[in-house]
């Protein structure tokens, strides 16, 4: 897979306290987080990984808005969508006790249950539902095509207030992605 040569060392090491910094407002930049990942200055794609890493460490979701933050300045930027994509999953167990473990294409790891909450919404530009995993601080990735229908292989139908839905647990907990007989006529 293309991103993991990307990630390789980009994990591992301590997120700077951006929670802790109050910097005034300095204005925008001129950076775009695109909806399939790709972080682009100026109209340029950002072709280091690291220097991407390093700009993932100091972001900062406040509201519906993103920004750098550094202990002297805050800077807002764009994200079409949500600024990371899970482009890895591995499984740890099995069954109601398994972890499922996400990366994203910044190398930040999440391990869906009670404090990584894994969502489905629907995607505005198809109207299907799209999966969405918290990773940290209120930013979120978006999981990956490849990596979905992994996660889908993994589902099982389990009754919720009376309703069998089908979703995927991890962490002891149960994350539906919708009703088991809706789910299991759209995948027909």
């Amino acid at each position: 897979m293309r991103y993991a040569a990307k990630l390789e060392g980009a994990g591992g090491k301590s997120l700077p306290p951006v929670h802790l910094w109050n910097p005034d407002y300095c204005g925008e930049i001129d950076l775009v987080i695109k909806r399939d990942g790709t972080w682009f200055h100026e109209g340029t794609p950002i072709g280091r990984a690291r220097l991407v890493r390093l700009f993932s460490t100091v972001l900062r979701h406040e509201g519906e808005r993103h920004f750098l933050v550094t202990p002297v300045e805050k800077l807002g930027i764009c994200v079409e969508d949500v600024p990371f994509i899970a482009v890895l999953m591995r499984r740890e167990g099995e069954s109601e006790r398994q972890r499922l473990v996400f990366t994203t294409n910044v190398g930040d790891e999440a391990v869906a249950g009670a404090e990584h909450n894994l969502v489905f919404r629907k995607d505005p530009e198809t109207g299907e539902g799209a999966p969405y995993i918290d990773v940290r601080a209120g930013l979120e990735a978006r999981i990956a095509r490849a990596v979905f229908y992994d996660l889908v292989a993994l589902g099982e139908t389990h009754q919720i207030d009376g309703e069998e839905k089908f979703g995927v647990w991890s962490d002891g907990v149960f994350f539906p992605f919708g009703s088991a007989s809706e789910v299991f006529v759209k995948g027909s």
